[in-house]
This record gives C-alpha cells, structure tokens and sequence, in this order.
C-alpha cells in the first residue's frame, strides 16, 4: 500500500510502499479514503513522545482518517465490512497511522460510524481537532456573556473552538496571522486580531478592558510567550495551552493555568458527526490534496498559518 512516512525521526517525509496491514482479534481494516492533517503529525515525527511510548519505523505518519471497513479481525466486532466509519488512530506504537491506504483499528478504540448524509471528507475533518475543541471549551470554563480569546484561532481546532464557543454565548476574540475578519466573524468571533499588522495586548484591552475571562493557546511553543498571553487574563480566569508550556510560576496571580491534554473517545465521535450533519459545525477546508502532496503540506504547517483544515485523498 502507499503511505506517507518517516526513516528516523526528523527525517523528511516521503511516499513509501508498505505492506498491506491485516486486522487482529477484535480490530477492523480500514481503507482510508480521507486523511487529515493535524500538527501532531509532524511533531509525533520529530520525536514529539521519543522515550514515552513505542515506536516503528518506516512512521506512517497520521492520525484522523474516514473510510469503510475492509475486513473484519477475529471475535466478535460491532462493525461490518462496508460500514462507514471515521476514528483517530491514536494508539501505540506511533507510527501506524492513517497516511495510508489502509489502518488498522481497534473496535473499541476513537472509531465511530459515519451518518448517512455526512461526507466521509467531513467526517474525516473532524476527530483530533473536534473532540479537542469540545473538550478545551468545557477546561477552559467560560460561560454565555464571559469572553474568550483563542490565539491560533484559524485554524482547525481554533475554528471548531470558535464555533463552539460562540454557539454557548462566549464572545470570542480570534487572534490570526492575516486577514481573516470575514471568515471569523462567519464562525461566530466578535474580535479578529490580525497580529501580523496589531498588537495583540493593546486590542485585546480595547476590547475587553477588564481583562478576560479565558485564553486558550493553541500556538506559543514557549512558556514565556504563554505566560505574556496569559497576562491579558483577569484574576479568577484561566489560561490554557495544548503545547505543553504551560509554567504556573510565571502565571499572574490569580489565573488557573491548564496543560490541556485530549482523551479521544467514540461517543464524542459520535457528538461531532451530529453536529457535523445538522450544520451547527462546520468543517472549513484550507486543501484538498492527493496523497503525494502530503509532505509539502507537512512542511506549510510547520510554517505556520494555517486556515481551517487540510485533507488528503486517497
């Protein structure tokens, strides 16, 4: 099968051949028809758990994936050749993702069905940065009339983050590299901060001058930078990272700092893919690409910038 993957970590990515995976007791083969990009991808091939948990090489790169269900494993299985499903291959050894013609998965694992109507590229958009967005709306513990600001908010879980939150009554101020005041305000932003031509402190306290009720920061790749965002929270608030930056010492007084880490399940699956089909959540597409393009759009993420999602076709 055609897959994208790493030799080593740190390696370039590249289009490999590898042989077709078969399914044990209890799992399911799938043939993945849509593949999306998260950055955990390529943080996972940098060494992103290196000492943490195991590891194969060639890494097949990848974690949310839709497709059918190609063949069914051993015992019994609730799931039938032909169904539709969407999941995110997130268990060890990292390096068997969905990159890939074909994944294995568990049938108790992050897997759900697909609703007839959903698009398999919609659902597919869905799993890491949907359940995270869910679950970092209901850590960071704002409520309807409170403020939130999501720096990264263009991309895929801050576009889902923003819907969610706008959709519970939560004023969201989106911080963004670039114009995109008409795409936030579509998703439900009250604010759109284009950082690369404003100060992000100087809007924020324009807008919110007693400070805000929560941050989430799905972009400082450092305590420092978390830290000077986190001082635009008010006293009671808090401020989460999913970067694993998060320094309590160098909070304000007064702010919860939260580490956010996702725990993936398939009932929040299934949660999504309702929302998905009736239009509440919208999955917004940056790129639709062949899988041999995969390394390209591996090396534009890592830049920076990202707006909504990108999915690969196989």
């Amino acid at each position: 099968m055609r897959a994208v993957a790493v030799k080593a970590f740190r390696a370039d990515p590249e289009l490999i051949q590898l042989p077709k995976p078969e399914p044990g007791r209890g799992e399911v083969l799938v043939k993945v028809e849509y593949a999306a990009l998260n950055p955990f991808d390529w943080r996972a091939a940098d060494g992103l758990l290196e000492g943490r948990v195991p590891h194969v090489f060639p890494l097949v790169m990848g974690t949310d994936f839709a497709g059918r269900v190609d063949v069914v494993g051993p015992g019994d299985n609730r799931f039938r050749v032909g169904d539709a499903v969407f999941g995110q291959a997130g268990r060890p050894p990292v390096g068997t993702g969905t990159y890939a013609e074909y994944v294995t998965m568990p049938q108790d694992a992050a897997i759900a069905f697909v609703p007839d109507g959903l698009p398999l590229r919609t659902a597919a958009l869905l799993p890491t940065a949907g359940m995270s967005a869910a679950q970092i709306l209901e850590a960071a513990g704002v409520r309807a009339g409170q403020s939130l600001l999501v720096v990264g908010a263009a991309g895929g879980v801050g576009s889902y983050l923003t819907q969610l939150a706008a959709a519970g009554g939560v004023r969201v101020l989106a911080a963004v590299r670039g114009d995109e005041q008409r795409r936030m305000s579509a998703l439900g932003a009250a604010v759109t901060v284009d950082t690369t031509r404003q100060d992000l402190a100087a809007a924020v306290r324009d807008a919110c001058p007693d400070g805000l009720d929560g941050l989430v920061d799905v972009v400082s790749a450092d305590a420092g930078s978390f830290a000077a965002n986190a001082a635009l929270v008010r006293s009671g608030g808090r401020a989460l990272t999913t970067r694993s930056v998060l320094d309590p010492a160098r909070l304000p007084a007064g702010v919860e700092g939260v580490d956010f880490h996702l725990r993936a399940s398939s009932a929040l699956l299934d949660t999504l893919a309702a929302a998905a089909l009736d239009g509440s959540l919208r999955a917004p597409v940056d790129a639709e690409l062949p899988l041999e393009k995969a390394p390209d759009a591996l090396a534009q993420s890592r830049a920076g910038g990202a707006r909504g999602k990108t999915v690969f076709v196989l």
